[in-house]
């Protein structure tokens, strides 16, 4: 691996279980739990992270073979159909190994590497994980006060 590729798979990771924490403690019967007036289920959120988290390795950081349909992101609201505790946590995992792997494939010249999106602007390859990083922390601070006070 790359001298900056090792601390930024190492920032992925520990970001990441701000998510992970989270998700382990996730019961079935959370998935459909909201907060008022969102509009978003506890289920939703688990999915459309994994969602977003593929469309990154695919779009972003260019990992052959990634196969995704963001359906959080294509249908853009939640639709209440995210209720399979397993298929989601799986989904969840999934997701992160293959993010992990695009990470990891990264070679250090890449890494300035500068990528263009409609949804964020022009980023730097390392400027993107940042993106990805804080966009996980922050709908997994969501999905734990849903699943806290959410009904």
């Amino acid at each position: 691996m790359a001298p900056r590729t090792d601390p930024l798979l190492a920032l992925f990771t520990e970001g990441h279980t701000r998510f992970t924490k989270v998700l382990d403690m996730i019961t079935g019967s959370d998935l459909t739990k909201k907060l008022a007036p969102s509009p978003n289920s506890a289920g939703y959120l688990i999915r459309h992270i994994g969602d977003v988290q593929l469309l990154f390795a695919k779009n972003v950081f260019k990992l052959e073979g990634v196969q995704v349909h963001a359906s959080t992101v294509a249908k853009g609201f939640d639709t209440g159909e995210w209720t399979d505790l397993a298929e989601l946590k799986a989904y969840a995992q999934a997701s992160s190994d293959t993010i992990r792997r695009a990470i990891e494939a990264t070679h250090d010249a890449d890494w300035d590497t500068v990528i263009e999106t409609k949804e964020f602007g022009r980023k730097t390859k390392a400027e993107a994980l940042g993106r990805i990083v804080t966009h996980t922390a922050y709908h997994a601070g969501q999905l734990a006060i849903v699943v806290k006070y959410g009904t």
